[in-house]
């Protein structure tokens, strides 16, 4: 065919190849259309046309390189991918495939590719599977989806299938110590080695008896919890418009395959007040139609109103501490001023003193409060009190007090924005917005697991493509927020993370100066939780992406605190332009170059522990276009690793350890 002649092997490791499925033969760009012509099996050379692919290369059928992207037009692509996909000689051969200890015959293969719920991403392999149940999984390991039941394919199910210990048994087959914590967790009462009858919908009873004892899968709870143990759901069937089965995997429809695309899940993850629920909430927002349903608003605006009262309790708190420093000061530079009762105290005034009746309305909430009892304000009291809310917020003691709130460490920075809008959030048929939700605190638990199931919106482009053209924007992710101490020296939920796609880990940047209740600084602290996920053996394999978060508060406080007062930073020495506010002559601002050599930190420290190099974005606190921006890199970043198997990329310029490979 010509094809010695042909550039094969020239180029370095950085020029980019494209790969013939079948011979593993890579074609720079100058030649890969002469050695492999018309495609019209998909990227092969001419000579490998017919021959079936290598099964190593399965999972990068119809995915498009940017090769041929910049070398053809799209039309040619779509063809060229779809054929690729699609063509007979690209199947997967039956016999590869082994179902319970035996090998599969075409028409099994083809029944179980054309089911209402298929197997994902099928490849050569042994696999187990509960005819019962549709539970399936790889031999020796837990189930990891639930397929369509009653398929006529493979042997019956071994009780050694899952390679189990644990001595209870669903459907014949002994369950892994994983499935076991499920079934407890569930409620499921596992005493005495149970034997299970389980059936599709997760009805149980025990071997022998008729009766049903309940739902595995039931509770909302349970779906949250298998979502975190990796173990699968049952999906609803996916019924065919035209009521007859498909009789070739070739005839399958694309819709079939997208619909069963697989779920890439990504770890957020990062110290108490760095922000990672913000996140989590601006993804719900950003990628769910009804992000917050009826009852969650609900339980949301009793959060926010009693938030709002216990901002103002810190308040008042810190109005007494002042007012007592300051009339200590008074009584040391002059003698007490006395009335006509001998009072001491009555006729002297300070900055943070107030009135009587603002005063005992004050007494009355911090007592409450002391007592725990915040929540009797609810709901119905709660629009007699805004005006006094409203009132003491007002008040100059009040706002003295606010001035000096750095001294006030538990009072967050997001306590104004509510108290200047007393009046309305107070009232009973007060409605969060999804600004208020936002800037809300305890909206998503600190203390437990959340999950978000999302696909990213299509663009306007990709509105108009065929279905076959627009595969990656319809992937689905899963976003899994953990609570660091989850993942601190105990390692609590660690272990439940082996099939993670990727880690984003978020810190806040205006953290620096900022330090706990032990007196350690809170940058440091998230190094330390840092250190301890990326060195753990559960991540060694995944990338991470690293979240510097705040970048809006940085910019502010740099410019008033030296970034020096954490010790961590003490090599920061920026020369800036006087006039670096006004960045006309586009010189960095301090609050960039800050940004910058915190990265170039985080980069340095990931790369001497793990040799590997880190992924890192900017965030500002409360953007929806930052939030986005982060997460879909999140998304190139696990496109880009599937691609790093097959294709011989040049590392892009986020891989450096250079300031100058970042932007905001």
């Amino acid at each position: 065919m010509g094809l010695m002649g042909l550039h094969k092997v020239k180029g370095n490791r950085f020029t980019e190849k494209e790969v013939c499925l079948v011979c593993d033969a890579k074609y720079c760009s100058s030649c890969v259309l002469r050695a492999m012509g018309s495609m019209p099996e998909g990227r092969k050379c001419v000579s490998c046309i017919g021959c079936p692919i290598d099964e190593s290369k399965r999972g990068s059928l119809g995915k498009c390189s940017r090769m041929l992207k910049r070398l053809l037009n799209d039309l040619e692509v779509k063809q060229i991918m779809k054929t690729e996909r699609f063509c007979e000689a690209n199947q997967l051969p039956a016999e590869y495939v082994y179902v319970n200890g035996q090998p599969l015959y075409p028409d099994e293969l083809v029944a179980l590719q054309t089911c209402a719920n298929p197997p994902k991403k099928l490849k050569p392999g042994d696999y187990w599977y509960d005819k019962v149940s549709g539970l399936w999984g790889k031999e020796g390991e837990k189930p990891y989806q639930i397929i369509s039941p009653h398929l006529n394919v493979g042997g019956p199910i071994s009780a050694e299938a899952s390679n189990g210990n644990t001595q209870v048994f669903i459907n014949g087959r002994e369950i892994t110590k994983v499935e076991l914590r499920m079934l407890q967790l569930a409620g499921v009462q596992c005493a005495g080695n149970p034997h299970f009858w389980v059936n599709e919908d997760g009805s149980y009873q025990e071997e022998g008896q008729k009766n049903t004892k309940g739902y595995i899968w039931g509770k909302a709870g349970t779906k949250l919890l298998c979502a975190v143990l990796s173990l699968p759901v049952p999906s609803k069937s996916i019924s065919n418009a035209s009521g007859d089965q498909l009789h070739s995997a070739n005839s399958r429809s694309i819709l079939d395959h997208l619909e069963h695309r697989t779920l890439q899940k990504i770890l957020l993850v990062g110290n108490s007040g760095s922000g990672t629920s913000t996140i989590f909430k601006q993804a719900k927002i950003l990628y769910k139609d009804i992000p917050f349903l009826e009852d969650e608003r609900e339980n949301i605006k009793v959060i926010i109103q009693t938030n709002v009262y216990g901002y103002l309790g810190m308040l008042l708190e810190g109005r007494e501490r002042f007012e007592e420093e300051a009339l200590g000061v008074m009584n040391a530079k002059q003698s007490l001023i006395e009335d006509e009762e001998g009072d001491a105290k009555t006729n002297v005034k300070t900055l943070y003193s107030i009135g009587p009746r603002l005063k005992a309305f004050s007494d009355w909430l911090l007592k409450t409060m002391a007592a725990g009892n915040l929540g009797v304000i609810f709901p119905a009291a709660s629009r007699e009190y805004a005006p006094l809310v409203e009132e003491l917020w007002r008040d100059a003691a009040i706002q003295a007090t606010y001035k000096r709130r750095s001294e006030l460490g538990l009072l967050p920075s997001v306590a104004s924005y509510f108290l200047e809008r007393a009046i309305d959030v107070l009232t009973p048929d007060y409605e969060p917005s999804d600004l208020d939700i936002l800037y809300a605190e305890g909206v998503t638990s600190s203390s437990g697991l959340a999950c978000l199931d999302f696909s990213f919106p299509q663009t306007a482009a990709e509105e108009n493509l065929d279905p076959s053209d627009h595969l990656d924007s319809l992937l689905r992710y899963q976003l899994i927020r953990v609570p660091s101490r989850g993942l601190g020296e105990n390692c609590k939920w660690i272990d439940m993370f082996e099939d993670v796609g990727m880690v984003v880990f978020v810190v806040s940047m205006s953290d620096y100066d900022q330090v706990s209740e032990d007196g350690t600084n809170k940058m440091l602290l998230a190094k330390k939780l840092f250190e301890s996920i990326i060195t753990h053996p559960i991540f060694e394999q995944m990338d991470f992406l690293l979240i510097l978060n705040k970048y809006d508060l940085l910019e502010e406080k740099v410019e008033r605190v030296p970034l020096t007062r954490c010790e961590w930073f003490q090599d920061f020495n920026p020369v800036v332009s006087r006039h670096r506010s006004n960045n006309n002559n586009g010189n960095p601002t301090l609050g960039q170059l800050a940004f910058h050599y915190m990265a170039v930190k985080f980069k340095r420290f990931y790369s001497s522990l793990t040799g590997k190099k880190l992924f890192v974005s900017s965030n500002k606190s409360l953007d929806p276009n930052s939030v986005d921006a982060s997460l879909k890199l999140a998304m190139e970043i696990l496109k880009w690793s599937e691609e790093r198997a097959n294709i011989c990329m040049s590392e892009y310029s986020m891989y450096s350890t250079e300031p100058s490979s970042f932007s905001n």
